[in-house]
């Protein structure tokens, strides 16, 4: 029996309905993209990774409603063109958006079962955290943010010396530290200032020859911006040269930040062309990193293979 087709969404954020959805952000063509497909047959991961490639966006994620539960549950997978990976923020945003958003759930929370466990998307109020493009302004549009419930991500130190070799690759870095996370291995950069983020010069054929998985470059944000740090995040390993906005590096972030500015709560910067916001909530107690942002639906369609 022929296969139904795969409605998608793609969204700005940071959805076989396949929707594009834009993340982290409040505006089309800003945040990061992803794709959101609903799947109502099984597939195989060859077809899921090809749909992945064929899209050519940071992430596509695939749900799969899950039944017998209170709240709303729904298998969550994410694929970037090459791989699948175990964790990714943005593309969870834009599954959650497209779910209230379409009158899917009649809930304001979801669970997802992905390969990092059980994650949790919560609708909530508008909060105070505001497109960069809006803080000259003071303009914080209407709508709903969302809330993902994720593991933190310890910083751990490096074991070896690779600084001249991350000199190489971040062109006009002025680098205090460097240190790796745990739980994705990435290479972890602390730099002189939010201002020196924005100015380097990522080399990916030099990024993908050092050890670990991406690099997060981050800085403090500079005075009157409304955020407390900025960051980037290079990943050519995984098909990504940069990810516009990362929500996983995210919960390394907050735990780094907190114990150099001695608080739980920030505001966020990701400072990629595209740009993207986050407020985040470290509870250190538990261990968990909660990430909100808002997300944009930008198309809409289905895959008829």
């Amino acid at each position: 029996m022929a296969k139904k087709p795969v409605k998608y969404f793609v969204l700005c954020t940071d959805s076989e309905i396949e929707t594009q959805v834009d993340a982290f952000t409040e505006s089309a063509f800003k945040g990061n993209p992803a794709a959101v497909c609903f799947l109502e047959d099984e597939r195989d991961d060859d077809w899921l990774q090809a749909v992945a490639a064929e899209f050519k966006i940071s992430e596509t994620c695939y749900l799969t409603r899950l039944h017998g539960t209170s709240i709303p549950r729904f298998r969550l997978r994410w694929f970037t063109p090459l791989l699948e990976v175990k964790l990714c923020g943005h593309a969870t945003l834009a599954a959650a958006h497209t779910l209230f958003s379409s009158g899917l759930v009649d809930t304001n929370i979801i669970e997802f079962v992905t390969l990092s466990g059980l994650l949790t998307a919560k609708k909530i109020p508008a909060i105070n955290a505001t497109d960069p493009s809006n803080l000259q302004k003071g303009e914080a549009q209407d709508g709903f943010y969302i809330e993902l419930d994720f593991p933190d991500d310890q910083i751990a130190e490096l074991n070896f010396d690779v600084t001249s070799q991350i000199s190489a690759a971040l062109t006009g870095a002025s680098i205090i530290d460097i240190k790796r996370t745990q739980s994705e291995d990435d290479l972890f950069v602390e730099v002189s200032s939010g201002e020196n983020v924005i100015e380097i010069k990522p080399q990916m054929d030099a990024i993908a020859k050092c050890p670990g998985g991406g690099i997060i470059v981050t800085g403090s944000a500079p005075p009157g911006t409304g955020f407390d740090f900025y960051s980037r995040f290079f990943c050519p390993k995984n098909g990504i040269n940069e990810d516009h906005v990362t929500g996983s590096v995210h919960c390394a972030l907050a735990s780094y930040w907190s114990k150099k500015l001695g608080k739980c709560d920030f505001n966020a910067y990701q400072a990629s062309t595209r740009g993207g916001v986050l407020n985040i909530h470290l509870d250190e107690q538990k261990q968990r990193v909660f990430l909100r942002g808002k997300a944009v639906t930008v198309m809409e369609g289905c895959v008829l293979v």
